[in-house]
């Protein structure tokens, strides 16, 4: 009896595929060719082997030591700073501004005006008259003395007096005399006082030739 079914045939294997095969020759099996690795770097260990590991250092026979820092050389002490002597207060400066006897109270307003328009505060003059009182302290002397010298005493104006009131007035930056009187002895002695007073400038208004007469030319 036959039978009719029919088998399909078997799919050819490429000899490629076929993997190890025995050659009659030798009846050794040959290995499928494999690609070629490219190069291992020393970094990278053999599979399965620990590989080098992280480099050892030097020892420290070979290590560089950076070179020691010369010592600065000791530098001298300094010397000691020179004392400065004190010095004694240099008297004011005087400056002599020509007028008469009339006319030494309007120069002297005109000295406060220059003064007081090159910043000179208020409270740095004081004006002083060998003669008569000043019209404006005439007038302040109306009120009484109290009030008078409280303005004085507040020191935040120009204020005029007497050279005869030395034991009253208090000293100031600058100090300004009219001689609108008579120059004796007293109101030289005045006028002295007044530059010891001065702390910076005193200024005469009157005849030159007459101050530097009572006064001497070095006053």
């Amino acid at each position: 009896m036959t039978d009719n079914h029919s088998f399909p045939e078997e799919p050819q294997i490429p000899e490629s595929a076929q993997g190890p095969r025995v050659t009659p020759a030798t009846g050794r099996t040959a290995s499928t060719p494999r690609p070629v690795p490219g190069p291992r770097s020393a970094a990278t260990p053999r599979p399965g082997s620990p590989g080098r590991g992280p480099a050892r250092p030097a020892p420290p026979a070979q290590r560089a030591h950076p070179a020691p820092a010369t010592p600065a050389a000791p530098t001298a002490p300094a010397a000691p700073a020179a004392r400065k002597q004190p010095q004694e207060p240099s008297a004011a400066e005087l400056q002599l501004i020509p007028a008469s006897v009339g006319g030494a109270v309007e120069a002297a307003d005109e000295a406060v005006d220059l003064l007081l328009d090159s910043g000179r505060l208020p409270g740095d003059i004081l004006v002083l008259t060998t003669g008569e009182q000043h019209p404006w302290a005439a007038h302040e002397l109306s009120f009484g003395e109290a009030s008078y010298w409280a303005q004085h005493d507040a020191g935040d104006d120009v204020f005029f007096a007497r050279t005869a009131n030395a034991d009253r007035y208090a000293s100031r930056a600058v100090i300004i005399v009219a001689v609108n009187g008579d120059l004796d002895d007293t109101a030289a002695r005045s006028v002295s006082e007044a530059r010891e007073r001065a702390g910076a400038l005193l200024i005469v208004c009157g005849d030159p030739r007459t101050v530097n007469s009572a006064l001497g030319a070095g006053v």
